[in-house]
């Protein structure tokens, strides 16, 4: 039996080519609605639970790296925090920080959303103020290298 809200969509089961087509196709109004309202945290789960999936363990080899991520606009008002950690070419994602990060990044949640799904790059987010960086710079420039980002 499903714990998820009655509006939420059950994400499970939509691949990440069609989580992409998804988000391209969704004006950021939409996107900003959906990140605002109770799918948001089953969204936010499903995206970290698949980043292993999704690391390249070739381009990881020999990294480790703690990466923080901070996604502020909860309906709460708070920010939702996963801590990305990438060694020995595997990664592994939790919800509860404990390592001090290499580097954190704080993006806003539709900004997020088309990082993720390669709509929009780093340094744009970050030109732009949707973006900041605390930390390693020259490693925050790499770690979506790190990653196989699927495409619609």
């Amino acid at each position: 039996m499903s714990s998820n809200p009655p509006d939420s969509p059950d994400l499970s089961g939509v691949s990440p080519e069609e989580f992409v087509a998804l988000v391209s196709n969704a004006s950021d109004d939409q996107l900003a609605e959906a990140m605002s309202g109770p799918q948001r945290e089953l969204a936010l789960r499903e995206i970290f639970a698949r980043m292993a999936d999704h690391l390249d363990p070739a381009k990881a080899a020999g990294q480790d790296a703690v990466v923080h991520f901070k996604i502020p606009g909860r309906p709460d008002g708070g920010e939702d925090e996963f801590e990305v950690i990438v060694r020995e070419g595997k990664c592994t994602v939790s919800e509860s920080p404990t390592e001090e990060p290499r580097v954190t990044l704080k993006v806003q949640p539709v900004a997020f959303l088309k990082l993720i799904t390669n709509q929009k790059s780093g340094p744009e987010l970050f030109m732009a103020g949707q973006l900041k960086i605390e930390g390693d710079l020259m490693f925050a420039a790499q770690i979506a290298s790190l990653f196989k980002i699927p495409t619609a």
